[in-house]
C-alpha cells in the first residue's frame, strides 16, 4: 500500500494540544496515545484538517502527562516553535 495509510502507519505515538491564549497559561494535552490509540489521534486530526507535525522526542515527553495536564515549562520552547509553524500554515 501506498499514501495515506503508509504514513499513517508509521506513527505509533502521537499527542493533541490544545491552547486557548484568554483561559490557559499553556498548552494542554487532550488526547495521546500509542499504537490503535495513535493511529485514531491521527486519523481524527486529518478528517478535521488539523496540522500534524511529526516529533517524536516531544511525542515521548508529551505522552508522560495525563489528558488535561498543562505541557511543563520546559516544553515551552519546543510546542512554541510547532505552533509558530502551525499558525503560519493558517
Amino acid at each position: 500500500m501506498s499514501g495515506w495509510h503508509d504514513e499513517i502507519n508509521e506513527i505509533r505515538e502521537a499527542a493533541a494540544l490544545k491552547y486557548d491564549e484568554q483561559n490557559d497559561k499553556a498548552p494542554k494535552i487532550v488526547a495521546s496515545g500509542k499504537g490503535f490509540w495513535a493511529d485514531s489521534i491521527v486519523k481524527i486530526a486529518r478528517e478535521s484538517g488539523v496540522q500534524i507535525v511529526k516529533d517524536p522526542g516531544l511525542s515521548a515527553a508529551l505522552l508522560k502527562l495525563s489528558v488535561g495536564d498543562e505541557i511543563p515549562e520546559q516544553l515551552y520552547k519546543a510546542v512554541a516553535q510547532i505552533l509558530v509553524f502551525v499558525y503560519g500554515l493558517k
